[in-house]
Formats: structure tokens, sequence, C-alpha cells
């Protein structure tokens, strides 16, 4: 099953919380991959930080499944974070170099517990020292042509399939939005496996 997630989307958090072990316990092989929501929410004129009441929703709601899976939720954190999308292509980088899902939950409970917006550099270098990494040349990378295009490519995949959201889970072209639909997609993703 194909991951889509945002390093800046409120129910991204709630799901990198808890898809790599729920995918563990169903035997569902999981591919964790960082795409730009942004770009393809702008292209669909689906920009909900323009929608003060949607917004409201969407905090609440993040605050009330938080609550519900016993995921950490210290009060609004700071939002839109990673203007320059500088966590998630480092998040590219740990993609392609198997550590995605240690970074992914260090910097989204940095961010919802600590308040500490992803892609603040200073805020990245210390999560990266934190999980035994390279800082400088994890960020270097990051910032290398390649794993841009790697990112683009991502997104492009995402758009083809034709996400909205993050996070989505997809299983071939059958695509599950939004973390309340994690099970579903892992329900369908076994089903899919056993034929």
């Amino acid at each position: 099953m194909d991951f889509f997630f945002f390093f800046g989307s409120l129910y991204s958090y709630l799901s990198v919380m808890r898809v790599e072990a729920l995918a563990a316990n169903a035997g569902v092989e999981l591919r964790w991959r960082p795409f730009n929501v942004r770009a393809i929410m702008v292209e669909q004129d689906n920009i909900p930080r323009r929608n003060p009441v949607k917004m409201q929703y969407l905090w609440r709601d993040t605050e009330r499944r938080a609550r519900r899976h016993g995921i950490a939720f210290n009060g609004r954190p700071p939002h839109p974070v990673d203007a320059d999308f500088l966590a998630n292509r480092v998040g590219v980088v740990a993609a392609q170099e198997g550590w995605c899902p240690a970074y992914s939950r260090a910097v989204f409970n940095a961010w919802f517990r600590d308040h500490q917006a992803p892609g603040d550099r200073a805020h990245l270098e210390a999560q990266l020292r934190a999980l035994g990494k390279d800082a400088a040349a994890v960020i270097a990378r990051a910032e290398s042509q390649e794993i841009r295009e790697a990112f683009d490519v991502q997104t492009d995949a995402a758009r083809k399939l034709g996400i909205f959201g993050a996070p989505t889970f997809a299983v071939g072209d059958e695509i599950f939005w939004g973390d309340d639909r994690l099970e579903d997609a892992l329900d369908y993703a076994k089903g899919a496996s056993a034929r």
C-alpha cells in the first residue's frame, strides 16, 4: 500500500503516528511517499486555510481523533509550515534510505507536541541528529536537484492517481483519502493481496 502524506497536513499527523503498526498487524507492506499536496490543492483551488469555518472544523476534528487514538495534541501548533518543503524533501531522502517512519514520527511529534514547525532548519537538524543521522549531509542531499525532482515525481504520481488531499492511501489505482479511511485501505490491501 502506498502512503501519500505531507509534512504540514493535520490529518497526515494522525496517520503517521498509526500507519506503521496497523500495516504490520495487517500484514500489508507499506511504501512511504511524501508529496506536495499543497501544489495539488492550489491547482484544484482547494485551499482550506482560506476558509476559516473549515479550518476551525479541521483543527477540532484533528484534536478529537488524536484523543480517540491516544495521540498527543498539545494545542494548535504553528500552521501553515514547511514553506520551502525542506521537511518534505528530507522525507523523500528518508524514504529512499529506509528510515522514513522514524523520521516522520519524530517530525510530527515535535510539531504537535512541542510546536516545532516542520521545515525549520534548526529543529530539523536536531531531529536528524537524534535519529543518528549526519544532519548536514542529509539536508544537503534534500536540497539537491535529484531530490527536488524525486519530490516532483511523487507529486506527479499522486496527481495521476487523482489524489486531492493528504493523507491518501493507494492500493494500485484505488485511493482512500483521510486518516479515517486508513483501516478501510488496509482491509482493501489485504483483500487485494489475497487475490
